[in-house]
């Protein structure tokens, strides 16, 4: 075509649609709903065509729009381009020619004003490859002197606006495997917007075609029947088709279609006001749309219509704009297309330009781009009316294409070679296979060249006779014979200044970051001193990446604590996108961290905990103490304000980390340290009765409170508290589950109202008596937990496993065992230590002694029982000796029998016995006393 304004003539399909409308009699005896649709099909490509102002319709990555798209642009070159894409990404697509496709264009979210907090974050990404027909007319427009490229669809704001949830969805499309690569997830949950979505909404009109087109999924059926007879087709054809293609499904659609309308009208409204606004001949312009939108029924249709539309504000939620890198992978994942569907595209579209002598619109600048190719002048302008070419192409068979046994040969030998690589036992008989198999599967499904797809299943039906974890599958290798994978990067001028400085202070690594495989840092810190600042970035972007974007190999960051040397797995070329998207938040990764703890200990579901937390991160990555301070005061007031003690554990942990590191520093502890001490302790206090007695407070929690006040004690005392607080609040808490009154006791024991007699009176209680034996286990958990607010509980606690070991029935101690386990589990790093050493101090070291061990507890019973029955001299002793009838009296009724004792000395019956068995020194000593006196 040498034309650049084309229209169609009335009734230029009058033929077509008499045709089909009869074609609807004959099948269904009235024309009905199915002579309707036929003939409305009819009308709306009658209706796209007569348009003033030329409507190009295009299927998102379709080689065959792509080659249409080329051909027309060199024919027609129009000085006005509207593309149906978000009006706000305009700025966006001059940055492509510093990037390698695939990339995608993203708006991005973080603070959702107008729009529900729970969909935080939003982001919206439009994907762009090279072989789509808008990067085509992307690179045209903005590398050709005098060409205007207009975004006209709704902004991104509106996306969400008029989004639907109830709309239906194609069902996604995986590979026979169910895997996908791992780059899929490079667009993260981005709502995607694609140009031209020509999937059926009617899941009975799928399978209707899937199951006709002998093939497996809608991505095969597409390439089959729509791709490749529409490659090598002229404008008007491919232009009818498609027109049709896009009525047909948007007429079979379930569901709403208020969205689209909107969308169109939104167009079609932005469109009119550019072209009056800049007095543009329409015939000099060009329309990019999806076909589905190309024959619209809404009133505001053409240049032509007055018909008011009305655009909704937006909301007042800040967007961000940038470019991130996207991946074949990515896009089949994101819009439910099949694997490898994409790469196939990109195969077919190299495979068209070399048979068309096409030569493609690129970015100059663009990396891995071609020298341009100098423009051949344009033929003159004419006016021309379209002919109907729909009739002669649906009334014909499809044409065949001829078997291309040398590309078929290359790429059986090809994949053979490539499964050898990869671990499989292929021979020169499996090349043979797989191409006798090509052309067999093509034969049965009626093709007689075969298919990517049919390759991919005779590889895998003659090489893959099983499958080995870890290995690539044959359809993956397939996949990669054909083009593979590509993974798109954003180049570092197309960056924002977040991402540009990452780099920039990176630099001294030495490393090229813009690689997608690890790489191995090292630092030595010690020697090499400039590092630092290095090393203090990596930590701060492991803090905020994704964890696996960078790994530390050797070295540890924490409070008061820096490494010599540190070993690096660093992955930020594979990350990309989370770096891009780190900086719509901020100018550096500093402001950034400070604005999220900020956020953290601001937002509705803060805590006390990870408010200290907050203050720990302020610390260890930003060294900022003004901002610890901030953060320290939040939690004060969080604490207070906290009736619940869930979080107690992490608060005493994270307080008594904070407490020593701000003792180890030269200004001693700040005052927000000594206010949360004091408003922690009477915030305990307060709750220690209630939380003994609730059942949805476990005993960690009750544990984790005792530690607090009896650890915190000292210094709350120094800030003005009361102990006697403590006390009440110990004496009124009264638990029922076992674990907890073992904690009850370790506090009383803790404050000395009870002593470790009594307490080993009740516990030797309990393990005599049937009746509270069962619940022993349940006892010995809370004394374990006990052992962080009370220490000195330590032999005690060794004292009370051994019994329990020594007296507990297997039906008892069996299944206790496990519930031990994971006490003594999670309380490893705090307990398991102290209660290891005070068992390596009680129980013998070799294993000889064992045999003669006695415990340390059974000696203190004998003896204790042996001072017991000494009776010591004194009044009442002597009154009783002297009249012994009413001590026997007594002792016979009551059923006592006995012998009255003589009444030894009183005082320490040791030294008595020292002095009976040595009395020299005494008569010595008296001797000596006697001449003293005497000389006086």
């Amino acid at each position: 075509m040498t034309v650049s304004d084309i229209r169609s003539a009335p009734n230029t399909f009058a033929a077509l649609r008499d045709q089909l409308t009869d074609a609807a009699v004959a099948f269904a005896g009235a024309p009905g709903a199915a002579g309707d649709i036929l003939a409305g099909i009819v009308d709306d490509v009658d209706r796209a065509l007569s348009e003033r102002l030329e409507i190009f319709p295009v299927c998102h990555h379709s080689p065959a729009s792509g080659l249409a798209m080329v051909r027309r642009l060199r024919d027609k070159q129009p000085s006005v381009i509207y593309m149906e894409l978000c009006e706000d990404m305009r700025p966006l697509l001059d940055e492509l020619r510093n990037c390698r496709l695939p990339v995608a264009l993203q708006a991005f979210a973080t603070d959702t004003a107008g729009f529900p907090a729970e969909w935080a974050p939003l982001s919206v990404v439009a994907p762009i490859t090279e072989s789509s027909a808008e990067y085509q007319a992307i690179a045209y427009a903005l590398d050709t002197p005098g060409v205007e490229l207009v975004l006209v669809d709704r902004s991104t704001d509106h996306v969400f606006q008029w989004g639907s949830d109830d709309e239906e969805t194609p069902a996604e499309e995986t590979p026979a495997d169910g895997e996908r690569p791992e780059d899929d997830g490079l667009h993260g949950s981005a709502v995607g917007i694609e140009i031209g979505d020509l999937r059926p909404r009617f899941a009975e009109l799928e399978e209707h075609l899937l199951h006709h087109g002998k093939v497996r999924h809608w991505s095969e059926w597409w390439d089959q029947y729509v791709e490749q007879p529409l490659a090598d087709a002229d404008y008007d054809t491919y232009r009818q088709v498609m027109v049709l293609i896009g009525s047909l499904f948007r007429r079979l659609r379930r569901g709403s279609t208020a969205e689209d309308e909107n969308r169109e009208r939104y167009m079609w409204t932005r469109m009119r006001e550019h072209l009056s606004a800049n007095d543009i001949d329409p015939a000099r312009a060009l329309y990019v749309c999806g076909a589905a939108h190309a024959a619209s029924p809404v009133e505001q249709f053409g240049v032509d219509s007055d018909a008011p539309f009305e655009i909704s504000p937006r909301s007042a939620t800040t967007w961000h704009y940038g470019l991130i890198p996207s991946s074949h992978s990515a896009i089949e994942a994101q819009f439910g297309l099949a694997g490898g569907a994409v790469s196939i595209a990109a195969a077919t579209w190299a495979k068209g330009l070399r048979r068309g002598k096409l030569q493609p619109f690129e970015l100059e600048g663009q990396p891995g781009a071609k020298k341009r190719v100098k423009k051949l002048p344009l033929p003159g302008e004419s006016e021309a009316e379209v002919a109907d070419q729909l009739s002669g192409f649906l009334s014909r068979p499809p044409v065949l294409d001829p078997l291309d046994e040398a590309e078929l040969l290359e790429w059986s030998v090809d994949i053979v070679r490539l499964a050898r690589r990869n671990g499989y036992l292929a021979s020169t008989a499996d090349a043979i296979a797989i191409f006798e198999t090509s052309i067999l599967l093509a034969g049965l499904r009626n093709r007689a060249r075969p298919t990517p797809y049919d390759f991919q299943d005779a590889a895998v039906t003659c090489i893959e006779k099983d499958r080995v974890p870890g290995r690539r599958d044959v359809r993956r290798l397939c996949e990669i014979l054909l083009g593979g994978d590509r993974i798109g990067q954003v180049g570092y001028a197309a960056l924002p200044p977040l991402a540009r400085d990452v780099l920039d202070r990176l630099e001294p690594l030495g490393l090229d970051l813009s690689k997608r495989t690890l790489q191995r840092a090292l630092l030595d810190l010690k020697s090499n001193p400039d590092l630092r600042p290095c090393s203090d970035l990596l930590w701060l972007l492991r803090r905020l990446l994704p964890q696996d974007a960078l790994r530390p190999i050797m070295g540890s960051r924490g409070l008061g604590e820096t490494s010599i040397q540190e070993s690096w797995d660093i992955g930020l070329g594979k990350h990309q996108r989370s770096l891009v998207e780190l900086g719509y938040e901020g100018v550096s990764v500093e402001q950034v961290l400070e604005q999220r703890l900020r956020r953290a200990v601001t937002a509705p579901d803060a805590t006390a905990a990870v408010a200290l937390a907050s203050v720990e991160d302020a610390l260890v990555y930003l060294g900022s103490a003004r901002l610890a301070a901030e953060l320290g005061n939040r939690a004060v007031e969080l604490l207070a304000a906290e009736r619940t003690v869930d979080d107690a554990p992490i608060v005493l942990r994270r307080i008594r980390l904070l407490l020593n590191y701000f003792r180890s520093t030269e200004g001693g502890l700040p005052t927000w340290c000594e206010r949360f001490v004091t408003a922690g302790y009477a915030h305990y206090c307060t709750l220690l009765p209630t939380a003994f007695t609730s059942e949805e407070t476990g005993p960690a929690q009750v544990a984790a409170m005792l530690g607090f006040l009896f650890g915190m004690e000292n210094l709350a005392l120094s800030l003005g508290c009361d102990h006697t607080q403590l006390e009440l609040s110990v004496l009124q808490s009264h638990p029922e589950s076992p674990a907890k009154i073992a904690l009850l006791w370790a506090a009383r024991f803790q404050l000395g109202m009870l002593t470790m007699a009594e307490l080993r009176t009740r516990c030797d209680a309990m393990l005599t008596n049937p009746l509270v034996l069962p619940t022993v286990p349940h006892y010995i958990s809370g004394f374990i937990q006990a052992i962080d607010p009370a220490p000195a509980l330590k032999p005690f606690v060794v004292e009370l496993l051994s019994k329990a070991f020594g007296t507990l029935p297997d039906t008892v101690l069996l299944p206790w065992l496990p519930k031990l386990i994971t006490t003594l589990k999670d309380q490893t790093a705090d307990l398991i230590p102290g209660l290891v050493r005070e068992a390596g101090r009680t129980f013998p070291g070799a294993l000889l002694a064992v045999d003669a061990f006695v415990p340390p507890w059974s000696t203190e019973t004998t003896t204790v029982a042996t001072a017991s029955v000494t009776v010591p001299d004194g009044p009442v002793t002597e009154l009783l000796a002297m009249h012994p009838g009413t001590c026997d009296a007594l002792a016979e009724v009551l059923g006592i029998e006995g012998n009255w004792r003589t009444a030894g000395p009183t005082g320490n019956s040791e030294v008595t016995d020292l002095l009976d068995r040595f009395p020299a020194a005494a008569v010595a000593l008296a001797a000596q006393l006697g001449q003293s006196l005497a000389r006086h």
